[in-house]
């Protein structure tokens, strides 16, 4: 233990020397290092932090919900057998209700659809705003958090009653002065009275947000919007001693039984689950990161070969110092090992430059940002671990020659 504090003691004082020696050498050795761990890093971040903004709000559509769409939640392409899809039908509220009545594993089903259409109050107006047309129990399957108000009754939802539940930023944009609760708004010239505002929820991973949103009753946008011309999705919640694949079995057998599909047939709808998209997402950041690597690994390699020039200079100016150590009695295994350590300090400096770099960065950018930037732990660690790996493969050939000089001869070339 000694021994090995002596070594970590000698090796840091010999880099030390060396930086202070020459310093404009080795911080340009250095700066390839600290840029290869500064881009590889900064692109684990970022892509860390993304998807795991993503996975929060993927994690809110709810692992236990299966949706019941037209099209399936699978990744585009110019394969992409569209052609079977485009003529399916959409799921209707008949399906839904006899997905209610006859369905053991699901807890709760709900319809939903979305359309964009303005929003009017006064002579104000707020444009494009998200509008989710909903049936009654929609609420049980994606639970909302009302700030102020309610949600709607079951008489309002079944007779189409004009009533709106509406979000922050719109209470807040819309409204200005006024109290929203129990006011009068247009859409598509239909009135609607205000019953309730959602919590603030701030932007989302795919730049859509609650507070942007507003729901009404399916029933009453039957007033001004054809539901066999829009999207429309069925939400099936499992039960709680339900898994997701015994609720997907038994959709499949009650939507084929309802759209009287023959044996052998194909579907016409599209069993969709969250776990389909964290498969997905999964390889695609898999990619985006072995894209990181190759990127930064160009900057590590000649940051590699920096601290390799560095060690090599270093052992022609202490020949005669290592010539010394070792005719007094010094084994190879410490001048191998003294090298190597002052090999991965430096390394580990540069690595340690570019962490602060890219802390000093999330700093400077967070704000400007969409979704939370963080610099996790684990890519702390990947950055000090690649530095001393970095170290200790660049260092180890300079190390190496070191160890195996002649004590004469190395004692000769300082006279």
């Amino acid at each position: 233990m000694f021994l090995l504090l002596k070594l970590i003691k000698e090796s840091l004082f010999f880099a030390f020397g060396a930086i202070m020696t020459n310093k404009v050498r080795t911080l340009l050795s250095l700066l390839g290092i600290t840029i290869g761990i500064f881009s590889v890093i900064s692109v684990l971040s970022v892509f860390d932090s993304l998807e795991r903004s993503i996975r929060s709000s993927l994690d809110q559509l709810g692992s236990n919900i299966v949706f019941i769409q037209k099209w399936p939640w699978v990744m585009g392409g110019s394969d992409f057998p569209w052609w079977k899809y485009v003529n399916r039908p959409e799921a209707t509220i008949k399906e839904m209700e006899e997905l209610k009545r006859r369905s053991h594993a699901c807890e709760e089903v709900a319809i939903m659809s979305d359309i964009s259409r303005n929003l009017n109050f006064q002579n104000n107006t707020y444009e494009n705003v998200t509008i989710l047309t909903v049936s009654h129990d929609y609420n049980q399957v994606m639970p909302l958090d009302i700030q102020e108000g309610r949600y709607f009754t079951k008489v309002e939802s079944a007779s189409g009653k004009n009533v709106i539940i509406i979000g922050s930023k719109i209470a807040e944009e819309l409204f200005s002065g006024f109290d929203p609760i129990g006011q009068t708004v247009k859409i598509s010239g239909h009135k609607a009275v205000v019953i309730g505002i959602l919590k603030t929820q701030g932007s989302g991973a795919f730049g859509g947000s609650n507070d942007e949103q507003v729901i009404v009753p399916i029933n009453f946008a039957r007033s001004f919007v054809n539901l066999r011309n829009i999207g429309t999705t069925i939400m099936a919640k499992a039960k709680s001693n339900v898994t997701i694949e015994e609720l997907i079995d038994e959709l499949t057998g009650i939507m084929r039984s309802l759209r009287k599909l023959k044996p052998g047939e194909d579907n016409d709808f599209a069993l969709n689950e969250v776990s389909v998209l964290n498969q997905g997402l999964q390889v695609f950041f898999n990619g985006l990161a072995v894209i990181g690597w190759i990127i930064g690994g160009f900057s590590l390699l000649v940051g590699g070969f920096g601290i390799a020039n560095i060690m090599f200079v270093s052992v022609r100016e202490r020949t005669h110092i290592i010539g010394i150590q070792k005719a007094i009695g010094a084994k190879n295994y410490f001048i191998l090992l003294q090298f190597l350590f002052e090999a991965v300090f430096l390394s580990l400096l540069g690595g340690i430059i570019g962490l602060l770099l890219i802390y000093i960065g999330i700093l400077s950018f967070q704000s400007s940002m969409s979704f939370p930037l963080i610099l996790s732990i684990e890519n702390i660690i990947i950055g000090l671990v690649v530095s001393t790996i970095i170290g200790l493969v660049s260092g180890f050939v300079p190390a190496y020659v070191a160890a195996r000089l002649d004590p004469v001869e190395a004692i000769r070339y300082g006279v």
